[in-house]
């Protein structure tokens, strides 16, 4: 891993100098010179692959604002005006509140995606006409290529809909070029769906681990396949793509008998504890080297936590050991925090609530964010955490949704998550699918199942779409007339730069 990082830190300067400066979508010109001088010997595709990663990192950020940030976790309850800690949102409530536009569009410049999938373009290019580089290396790099870049445009097909489809490397400066309309949704579904071919097939029977599961693998492709088909069979493709998603998870579970639940769910999270065998592919973050980007929005600042108390240890928080370091501008909703049963761990392992302390009785002020609790390191808490993109419970609970449509019982995957999540409160006969209310209506019990295992990892958003629009109205805030929100708005910028791109449809024209 430290060979790794070092590579990284190398590359960083080299993908750099092939990506100078640009205003349009960051498709950057590469420079010729250095271009010419890259591509040699094995060990400098080596070195691109690790860069690709690093700043597939960069935009782990963006992963978790795309993802959850316009969904039913963050904010406010009624009756409360300020956050708990008084620190203000600074505008980041435009994002759970729905009423983004142009000037505040939450993330511009489609997430800055466009810099990586030229990059990924350009491996494409060069890979393909190399014999320097070991078949067994060319097809996984192949394989990564094409199931990263379908990664991204899955991103962007789901919150803009229609976008820019570039699959060449931009090789020099041409702004004309880069006046390009957005592609339709079906030209980006069909992209989309090619690419997790050709990664498939580039794979082959590969199904191994790289970087202990920091590089894109195969599973991943497979993970991403089912997701992509889960959202296509509520749009059309039924019973036909339900099946297509369940082939693709069975594969995996097949194939990498090895991937389970851990026993704890804490654990899944731990600073210390990576590539474990709950991870199918994760973003790493390791410390003094990158930090999961969530203190400065996610987190209280140590100053003003130890105002507040914890109910849980019975105790006053205190600046030494609860040294957050951050700057709390999206809260977790009290709500969000009651919506777990107590008997449930991943309450107390994925939210923190601080209290007010009136007498010996505990009032709730706020919460915020447990899940990416960091390491210490000389006094200083450092959020080293991986930032998962696709794990083991991710996929029983997308096998269990494919069987629902299937008109199958997904009764065994949903009770291996929940089984996991109450620990010895289990009571199969209580708590065991199909034995809780919300049971009765398959669909919402494993939306809701979804939405307690995977808080803070980019997915609620998501989630509420791609079950549809009924599900986004009932669970969020955005009434049904401004149904044209479901899409994110280009921001200002990105339209002046390029004239060819029209605003979604329903956001003021440009």
């Amino acid at each position: 891993m430290k060979k790794a990082l070092k590579n990284t830190l190398a590359v960083i300067g080299i993908i750099f100098l092939f990506n100078s400066c640009t205003k349009n979508l960051d498709l950057a010109p590469i420079s010729n010179i250095s271009d010419a001088n890259f591509w040699k010997t094995p060990g400098h595709f080596d070195a691109f692959v690790t860069g690709l990663h690093d700043r597939f990192r960069s935009h782990q950020g963006n992963f978790i604002f795309l993802g959850e940030m316009r969904a039913d976790i963050f904010g406010t309850d009624p009756g409360v005006n300020s956050t708990f800690t008084g620190e203000a949102t600074e505008g980041r409530e435009r994002l759970w509140l729905n009423n983004l536009d142009a000037d505040e569009p939450g993330v511009g410049n489609y997430g800055g995606f466009y810099s990586n999938i030229n990059q990924l373009n350009l491996l494409i290019n060069k890979i393909n006409s190399t014999d320097i580089v070991t078949p067994a290396n060319k097809n996984y790099y192949l394989g990564i290529a094409h199931g990263m870049r379908a990664f991204y445009y899955f991103q962007l097909y789901r919150s803009w809909g229609k976008v820019i489809i570039v699959t060449e490397p931009t090789a020099a400066i041409d702004i004309s070029n880069l006046a390009k309309a957005a592609s339709t949704v079906e030209e980006v579904m069909t992209l989309i769906k090619a690419d997790i071919e050709v990664s498939l097939d580039s794979y082959g029977t590969d199904y191994s681990f790289r970087l202990t599961k920091s590089f894109w693998p195969k599973a991943a492709t497979l993970m991403l396949k089912a997701d992509v088909f889960l959202w296509t069979s509520y749009r059309g493709g039924g019973a036909t793509d339900a099946g297509t998603a369940k082939a693709a998870l069975t594969e995996i579970q097949s194939r990498i008998p090895t991937l389970t639940l851990l026993p704890n769910f804490a654990n899944v999270f731990a600073a210390n504890n990576k590539g474990h065998n709950e991870i199918i592919f994760a973003i790493r973050n390791v410390l003094l080297e990158n930090a999961l980007p969530i203190a400065g929005i996610f987190l209280p600042q140590t100053s003003l936590i130890p105002n507040f108390w914890d109910s849980i240890g019975n105790r006053k928080f205190d600046a030494l050991t609860d040294n957050w370091g951050g700057t709390l501008r999206a809260p977790v909703k009290i709500s969000t925090y009651r919506r777990f049963s107590d008997l449930d761990s991943r309450k107390f392992a994925t939210i923190q609530a601080a209290y007010n302390k009136v007498g010996a009785n505990y009032l709730i002020a706020g919460a915020f964010i447990k899940k990416y609790q960091g390491e210490q390191n000389a006094g200083s808490r450092f959020y080293s955490n991986d930032f998962p993109i696709y794990r083991y419970a991710d996929l029983l609970l997308m096998l269990a949704e494919a069987k629902v449509i299937l008109g199958e019982n997904p009764g065994t995957e949903i009770n291996l998550v929940r089984a996991r999540a109450y620990g010895a409160n289990y009571n199969a006969a209580t708590i065991g699918y199909p034995n809780q209310a919300i049971d009765a209506d398959p669909k919402r019990a494993i939306l809701e199942e979804r939405y307690l295992e995977f808080i803070f990892e980019g997915k609620r958003w998501y989630d509420l779409r791609r079950f549809g629009e009924s599900f986004v109205f009932a669970n969020t805030i955005m009434p049904t007339y401004a149904s044209f929100r479901l899409l994110w708005p280009l921001d200002r910028n990105t339209l002046i730069n390029n004239r060819s791109l029209q605003q979604n449809p329903g956001y003021p024209l440009f």
